[in-house]
């Protein structure tokens, strides 16, 4: 179904009323401080089954990638999909009974292969608005698998905003990861026994209608740990394994749970200026980010390290047009579109 405007008329939230009888709930208009990701916590689903994100999966929910897989502590202790033991770790859910499970890093030849899980967003993102961004994840390790599972962990692990639906089918080629997110952890995710909070914000260039979660990044640009001695006398599986619950996407920073600092820097003033701009682009208050330039068609025209916090782009060469600035920062990702004139 193709989100738009008017998909809170359509949609449909299917609550657990009493252990055996379910119920219909419309979703309310939503406004600025509501979480426009359906099924969050992914706890609604049609049934209690093994099917991950397949069929039987997670209502709203489907695999973007290869085969996530859906945790629910409805099924048997010790089930491989149970929780909160099962084929990968011992894991209470963040909350709620449910939560989710994918690949977030895999040496596996030339495919470095991950997991992808998306839904549609309950109304389109609007261009020009910040949206402020959250869920939590933990590092899956241990599990009752046949061999200890000697995973590693991984960092940049987060959200990408997208116009398409992307649903991953088997005998579907691996996409190329797109080394890009909206919202990424900067550091290893490596807690074992907590749920690391992952948050931030970002202004949207694109009225994005869905929200994948993963991790969108080539081998060559990603940090691992191992968890456990490669050379221990249990086979070694190259691999990382992330659970995380309680997706959230709100156009009010009251409306997610937000870690320190993230949307403060909204007070301090333009981050870009001039804008409109003719010959020279001021970035500000952004000592230390990693940027990058895309023109209309996505295309990279230019990247690098902001060194100051007036930190100064000639860009008086470059074509009139609509151009986007991509920064990481305090681990952030951030969007910012400008326009050159004459």
């Amino acid at each position: 179904m193709t989100p738009t405007g008017n998909m809170h008329k359509v949609f449909k939230r299917i609550l657990q009323c009493t252990g055996v009888v379910w119920c219909l709930v419309p979703f309310a208009h939503p406004t600025a401080a509501q979480n426009l990701v359906p099924n969050p916590g992914f706890e609604v689903a049609d049934t209690c089954s093994t099917m991950g994100f397949g069929v039987e999966g997670p209502l709203f929910w489907h695999s973007a990638n290869v085969t996530p897989d859906h945790l629910q502590g409805c099924l048997p202790y010790g089930n491989a999909l149970g929780l909160p033991l099962n084929f990968i770790t011992f894991q209470e859910p963040f909350e709620g009974s449910s939560c989710a499970g994918m690949h977030t890093y895999h040496q596996n030849g030339s495919t470095e292969n991950r997991e992808w899980i998306q839904a549609p967003l309950l109304e389109p993102l609007v261009v020009g608005q910040t949206y402020y961004c959250s869920f939590r994840a933990n590092a899956a390790f241990g599990g009752n698998a046949q061999y200890p599972q000697i995973w590693l962990a991984s960092d940049k692990v987060g959200m990408l905003f997208t116009m398409q639906d992307r649903p991953w089918a088997w005998g579907d080629p691996y996409p190329v990861p797109p080394n890009h997110a909206h919202i990424a952890y900067p550091q290893i995710l490596a807690d074992t026994v907590g749920w690391t909070l992952v948050s931030g914000s970002f202004v949207a260039d694109s009225a994005y209608q869905y929200v994948m979660i993963g991790q969108f990044f080539s081998n060559a640009l990603t940090d691992t740990l191992h968890f456990a001695d490669p050379n221990s006398v249990f086979p070694w599986y190259p691999r990382g394994y992330t659970l995380v619950d309680a997706v959230c996407v709100s156009a009010s920073p009251e409306g997610c749970e937000l870690g320190q600092a993230v949307g403060e820097a909204q007070a301090t003033g333009p981050v870009l200026f001039p804008n409109p701009a003719q010959d020279q682009l001021v970035v500000g208050q952004r000592t230390g980010a990693e940027a990058k330039v895309l023109d209309a068609m996505g295309r990279l025209l230019w990247q690098g390290r902001i060194s100051n916090d007036r930190w100064v782009l000639e860009v008086g060469s470059w074509a009139r047009g609509t151009y986007v600035l991509r920064m990481a920062h305090r681990g952030r990702v951030e969007t910012h579109k400008f326009v050159l004139t004459e």
